[in-house]
């Protein structure tokens, strides 16, 4: 679906097809070879897709990244990873140029374009219409690189994160149905950005694995009508979509929608706070099931469809993975212990985890210690093996000798009416330390005029719901937060305003 009405149905077979034919062109026109690495700034659009498994049937390495890129980003990306092609749209084309000069590897770009040509670029539809259907593809091997994404921390520049063709295409047929359990006569659509690991779990292998149908829908603002009409429209059976997603989707009014075909609603990218599960159960009579990951990781944990959902928990450990709760010693932790979230790497590293930080074996080292893969997250294990999320390491405030996870404080202020959305992050305080900030998005209907009376209802509202010393001493108003590309709030940025 490209939004206005326009729709491409492609079989197995036509995908085939065409993906050899992208094939020849990144090989013969391009001039490019097993190893080579391409940076892919496409929306959801079919050519991604085109594009994707032409690299894997090439050994060429895939760069994904967000089309909300700017010149900069892109500037950074390319001299980092040495690119030597870029595909892109015409929306993000001249910011290309105006940085290419300074991209001494990038030798060729290809532009999916709806205007026409444009100097210095090959035109991607003349190309595809052109190029011969006869391809064979290149044999790799299960730990020859096949993708790298940008991963964000807290401090410094992006990291590169390398896949294999093992961790990310062989770990599902390994795995089976260890967090999706499709089947054929499944439709899936996952809402992830085409830059996000996401993507490739939930709308490209995984689906693919089980012979599953995926649905494209360009998307290109998360517009809460178009996707419900879309769910009403369409014989969609799995949904997979970011908490901040369904935390809008709950807030309209549902009875106007009929969702003939869902099944399966899954949420990933940040926790979900069990009154959105409520609402979403109440008004379409589905759950959601919570899935955890990363980008070095993929899956870790899921709420597969035969586990019993626990609200606020992340389900169990995902295959092949052992995960674990450790200290700061990397000694496991006994259930109900809050530790880091730890996945182990030996005696062998398990298929799915990514094999290096590139050009930057010092981050490396720190993610890595005895026989942990850190993920630095913090979280519980319950009795039954059942994980709980508490936070980001360097998002837990201390506050007094009280550790306080954010996502408690959000959970609690998420249930409150006036509240849509909501940030709890530390900030300065001269004989505590720290204390919770939380930044708060008023609902419609709610407005900032006596704005001591709200803050006032909004710290008691925290105290009756929750262990008092949680409670936020700092309340600020804003019209918007700032997040990533899949929709995770950016607390860090939050963090580091109050802390300059």
């Amino acid at each position: 679906m490209n939004g206005r009405g326009g729709e491409i149905r492609w079989s197995f077979e036509e995908l085939g097809f065409q993906s050899r034919k992208v094939a020849n062109i990144l090989t013969g026109r391009c001039g490019l070879c097993k190893g080579d690495r391409i940076l892919l700034i496409l929306p959801r659009i079919p050519e991604w897709w085109l594009v994707a498994t032409a690299c894997i049937r090439t050994g060429i390495v895939i760069i994904p990244t967000t089309s909300q890129l700017t010149a900069k980003d892109i500037e950074y990306r390319l001299q980092a990873s040495g690119a030597k092609c870029l595909i892109t749209t015409d929306a993000l084309a001249p910011a290309v140029d105006s940085i290419a000069p300074n991209c001494n590897s990038l030798r060729t770009k290809l532009l999916v374009s709806s205007e026409g040509k444009r100097e210095g670029w090959l035109n991607f539809g003349e190309l595809l219409r052109e190029a011969p259907a006869n391809h064979t593809c290149v044999k790799t091997k299960m730990h020859d690189p096949m993708m790298i994404y940008f991963t964000s921390g807290t401090t410094g520049a992006p990291k590169m994160v390398e896949h294999t063709q093992g961790s990310l295409g062989f770990r599902p047929i390994i795995g089976k149905r260890y967090w999706l359990d499709a089947t054929p006569s499944d439709i899936v659509w996952n809402t992830a950005d085409t830059g996000w690991v996401m993507a490739v779990l939930g709308s490209f292998f995984d689906p693919w694995v089980f012979g599953s149908c995926v649905f494209i829908h360009r998307l290109s603002q998360l517009d809460t009508t178009t996707i419900l009409s879309t769910l009403s429209q369409f014989p969609v059976t799995i949904f997979v979509s970011a908490p901040t997603l369904f935390r809008l989707l709950v807030k309209e009014d549902l009875t106007s929608y009929k969702f003939m075909s869902l099944q399966y609603c899954m949420s990933g990218g940040e926790l979900l706070n069990s009154e959105v599960m409520e609402q979403w159960k109440n008004k379409t009579g589905l759950n959601i099931y919570e899935i955890y990951g990363q980008t070095e990781a993929g899956i870790i944990c899921a709420v597969s469809k035969k586990m019993k959902i626990k609200p606020g928990s992340m389900g169990k450990a995902a295959i092949p993975y052992d995960v674990q709760i450790v200290d700061q010693d990397v000694n496991i932790l006994s259930p109900g212990k809050e530790g880091e979230i730890a996945i182990r790497v030996k005696p062998e590293r398990p298929l799915g985890l990514f094999t290096q930080y590139i050009d930057a074996p010092q981050k490396m080292a720190m993610t890595e210690r005895g026989d942990f893969f850190l993920t630095g997250d913090r979280g519980v294990m319950d009795e039954d093996g059942y994980f709980w999320f508490i936070g980001r390491a360097d998002d837990i405030i201390n506050s007094s000798g009280y550790r306080i996870g954010p996502f408690e404080v959000e959970s609690v202020l998420l249930k409150h009416p006036a509240v849509t959305e909501v940030a709890a992050v530390s900030s300065p305080d001269p004989i505590r330390g720290e204390v919770v900030k939380v930044f708060v998005v008023l609902s419609m209907g709610y407005s900032t005029q006596d704005k001591e009376k709200l803050t006032l209802e909004l710290q008691e509202h925290v105290k009756k719901m929750t262990a008092p010393y949680k409670y936020p001493r700092k309340v600020e108003f804003v019209q918007q937060l700032p997040k990533t590309n899949t929709g995770k709030i950016r607390r860090n940025e939050l963090r580091d305003q109050e802390w300059g």
